[in-house]
């Protein structure tokens, strides 16, 4: 059915992550009418899931800090990382306004930041920084969202405890030093007995930390400058007039209801990280678009590059890497299915190590998440599965637990059971469960042990970099990154290719106009967040380097939706 009344607006955005809704914040406290649709029942996209960081050089808080650095500084780190002499001036607009950006959210909204003055660019080529280039979202109560907070994406359930958010740096060290530490037994405690309050009362957290903090603050800005958000109200396609984009036809409760939006559309859909039509397209790994697991939201099936498709946009399809990658281990689900749990932390913890069927290893385990799959890509030969098993020791389970199995005290046997987690007394029974040449893998770890008790990796000089130590335990020595596999049982999880999100997207230009396939801006159209074509050329600088250009161009496209020139 076609509901003949149109919505009116000065603004549509197409999605409710981090970046649609930086756009919609920065439209309507800049005077304009502004509705936001999202096509799930709840709010938030993969951002309300993310850690909540943003990379952006030069912000307020760092300098804040004491942390002051010329521009220049980063342009040669990006020019480093991202393997170019001239920088996509959509890049060098990035550099400039995202210490704007911050300082508009900081100053006129409830969006509140802390600094990440401790935390590395992941590589130490020339130009990168040893901290201050970081931003993250500080904790938000959801009591503030009222009944809303209903509306809000809750955190991830595998890597939540029962729904509660942990963030990284000390809050998770007091939940994993708390067998250690009587401050961090009573932190923990403290923290424990909120969630389970918060749980009788309201059904779910509201201690909102990570992503899900960042969301509720950019919502509760959003609510309180009277900005329109409506859920299950997914868009069936844009309006054309005179080819300009008018709006779009949104579907709701079973009818079709036109939206006719003033000054513009903004396409913030968040990628294809679940379109197997396009992940076999683009993904070499994954040439029937399901051997690849990605980590977002299922609802993230590409509808952005698809509207924009529709009216004559383009789609990068070049990139070195089309897909930000990590690796995950496939969780089961009730439903028979499976969700991917992404490994960001723990490969990086005293004694873990990584290797593949033949029992070696390939890579320097505590590098980023993306260079960790590009390590594995790289080794995996064209007749492969490219595939790995992440292994530790009693000890290290129980310290840091080992993917979806929590650490102590939580029991393991249940992971066992799901055929999850692969347990065995000896290295050689634990080679035997996950295929892995037996005899290699003793060798593997014999090597691994002794450069682990001396405090260097003699192969991929674990533990080294800044990014390395920063990923480790800070109390382990000599190295925070390494530590010996000795105590029994062991453990394995199988780590498959996936992704935190996708780099591919619509052709733009440094005002986040989409344009068509001979360059040309199309009138009244807009694309943030993963529906853009990433700025950093398929490339992983650093983390945050989604979130960060994703609002950032969410705010300039805002403001030349009001009429600010840029």
């Amino acid at each position: 059915m076609h509901n003949s009344d149109p919505i009116l607006c000065d603004v549509l955005i197409v999605g409710s992550g981090a970046s649609g809704l930086a756009a919609a914040v920065t439209a309507a406290e800049l005077g304009l009418d502004v509705i936001v649709v999202e096509k799930e029942p709840q709010l938030g996209g993969t951002s309300a899931w993310s850690g909540g960081w943003l990379w952006v050089p030069r912000n307020p808080l760092a300098i804040a800090d004491g942390i002051v650095e010329g521009i220049e500084q980063s342009r040669i780190y990006l020019r480093n990382e991202l393997h170019c002499d001239v920088l996509d001036p959509r890049v060098e607009k990035y550099l400039e306004q995202g210490p704007k950006m911050v300082e508009f959210f900081q100053r006129h909204t409830e969006v509140q930041f802390f600094s990440g003055s401790k935390m590395p660019d992941f590589h130490a080529s020339e130009g990168y920084s040893k901290g201050g280039r970081s931003v993250c979202a500080l904790p938000f109560d959801g009591r503030r969202l009222g009944p809303w907070i209903n509306k809000l994406r809750r955190p991830l359930d595998v890597i939540s405890l029962a729904g509660m958010g942990i963030a990284g740096g000390a809050d998770l060290n007091h939940f994993l030093n708390a067998s250690r530490s009587a401050n961090s037994l009573f932190y923990a405690g403290k923290r424990l007995l909120r969630h389970a309050h918060d749980l009788i009362r309201h059904g779910r957290g509201m201690h909102l930390v990570n992503g899900n903090a960042l969301v509720a603050r950019l919502l509760k800005s959003a609510l309180d400058r009277n900005v329109r958000l409506l859920t299950d109200a997914p868009v069936r396609a844009l309006l054309n007039r005179d080819d300009r984009v008018v709006g779009a036809r949104i579907e709701r409760a079973g009818q079709l209801v036109e939206i006719r939006a003033r000054c513009g559309v903004v396409l913030a859909c968040g990628g294809f990280p679940h379109d197997q039509q396009r992940i076999a397209s683009l993904f070499a790994h994954a040439p029937n678009g399901t051997e690849h697991l990605s980590a977002a939201p299922k609802g993230n099936t590409g509808d952005g590059l698809r509207l924009g498709e529709s009216v004559g946009a383009g789609v990068v399809s070049d990139l070195p890497h089309a897909a930000a990658w990590a690796p995950v281990s496939r969780v089961p689900r009730a439903d028979g299915g499976f969700s991917g749990f992404p490994h960001l932390m723990d490969r990086a913890k005293p004694g873990f190590l990584a290797v593949r069927q033949d029992g070696q290893r390939f890579v320097n385990e505590a590098n980023s998440y993306h260079d960790y799959m590009c390590a594995l890509f790289n080794v995996t030969r064209p007749e492969e599965t490219p595939v790995s098993w992440l292994i530790c020791d009693h000890r290290a389970q129980r310290r840091y637990g080992l993917g979806w199995s929590k650490p102590f005290p939580f029991p393991t046997a249940s992971y066992v059971r799901q055929g999850y987690l692969l347990k065995d007394p000896t290295l050689i029974g634990l080679a035997r469960q996950c295929g892995i040449d037996a005899k290699q893998l003793q060798v593997t770890v014999s090597a691994f042990n002794q450069g682990a008790e001396e405090g260097h990796d003699q192969l991929f000089d674990r533990g080294e970099s800044l990014y390395n130590k920063a990923q480790g335990d800070v109390l382990h020595n000599p190295n925070p990154s390494l530590g010996s596999l000795r105590q029994g049982p062991f453990y394995a999880v199988k780590l498959v290719p996936g992704s935190l999100g996708t780099f591919a997207g619509l052709n733009t230009d440094a005002c986040a106009r989409v344009l068509d396939k001979h360059d040309a801006p199309i009138p009244g159209l807009f694309a943030v967040g993963n529906d853009m074509n990433s700025i950093m050329n398929g490339y992983y600088p650093s983390g945050g380097i989604t979130l960060g250009p994703g609002m950032t161009f969410g705010y300039i496209a805002g403001r030349i939706l009001a009429g600010c020139s840029e």
